[in-house]
């Protein structure tokens, strides 16, 4: 199918993570855990998938099931569900990374990847997507640190007892900041309106602003910053505070727009994925994922 797929708006691998509600305690990586579908924690089996969309089309090629620790680490419980022994822990984020290698490993198109915080928090997630050559539009969270050059000066570093300077590489015009912080000390004029797409009833549209930071994550182990990135902050207008944010290595001249599309073109797969839980009994869902890993 991948062949008639039109990647002429563009192409996306889109990272996401399916919760299935589930009773009992027998069925193979059931336990209390987030579970998207219900919105809160509960009793469920989850797993992670890859998929390949266009503008007008997605595709899953890979998916594979969570297995939570008190499952991996529990022989008896592996041995009565008939867990393979070879399949150890791996945490979200390091199974969306195995897919992603398999897939530049089997000759799929390039894609931008696409993912929600759960992957996006992640730097050696990040840091692995970029390892792969691809670049990448994903959720962060609130409390993610980065160094900017509009906020104040930072104190001076202070080394360790290792000796090491707290802050390598920082340079006097930067500063390290939460990104809830840096996104209120923005100007109300860095904040446009930004149509994505048309929806059902209306164009969806909010309020945007883009920074260029750095990412900050244990600097001390390092002797210069990483590599400039985009912050891309969504602030609805009249909330108190803003709504979410995205992490992109997209090119340093893409405009707002795109960057806006790109980020929110994760809807083709959440869309896909409620056409598919339409169609099949939630029961039989997870027994696509057992067999495909």
């Amino acid at each position: 199918m991948l062949p008639h797929m039109d990647p002429a708006g563009g192409l996306y691998w889109i990272i996401d993570d399916t919760g299935f509600p589930k009773k009992g305690k027998h069925s193979v990586g059931v336990a209390r855990q987030y579970c998207g579908q219900l919105g809160k924690q509960d009793n469920c089996q989850v797993a992670v998938s890859l998929s390949v969309a266009t503008e007008d089309a997605s595709l899953p090629v890979s998916y594979r099931l969570y297995l939570p620790r008190e499952w991996s680490d529990d022989p008896a419980r592996r041995r009565k569900a008939g867990v393979p022994e070879e399949i150890e822990f791996s945490t979200k984020p390091e199974i969306a990374t195995g897919q992603l290698r398999e897939a530049r490993q089997s000759g799929a198109p390039d894609g931008i990847v696409l993912a929600d915080a759960g992957c996006g928090d992640d730097t050696s997630f990040r840091e692995a997507v970029s390892e792969l050559g691809l670049q990448y539009a994903v959720g962060i969270r609130s409390n993610t640190r980065v160094w900017a050059r509009l906020l104040s000066l930072p104190s001076p570093p202070r080394g360790n007892r290792a000796g090491r300077v707290a802050c390598c590489g920082a340079r006097r015009d930067m500063s390290r900041s939460e990104i809830k912080d840096l996104a209120s000390t923005l100007d109300a004029s860095c904040y446009r309106n930004v149509i994505w797409r048309e929806g059902t009833c209306a164009a969806l549209s909010s309020r945007f602003a883009v920074v260029r930071v750095r990412a900050s994550h244990r600097d001390y182990w390092r002797s210069t910053l990483r590599d400039e990135e985009w912050l891309l902050i969504e602030w609805p207008e009249g909330d108190p505070e803003p709504l979410k944010y995205w992490l992109s290595t997209l090119p340093p001249d893409t405009t707002l727009e795109r960057m806006v599309h790109v980020a929110k073109m994760r809807w083709r797969i959440a869309a896909y994925i409620a056409r598919r839980l339409q169609r099949c009994p939630l029961c039989s869902a997870p027994k696509i994922y057992l067999l495909t890993q």
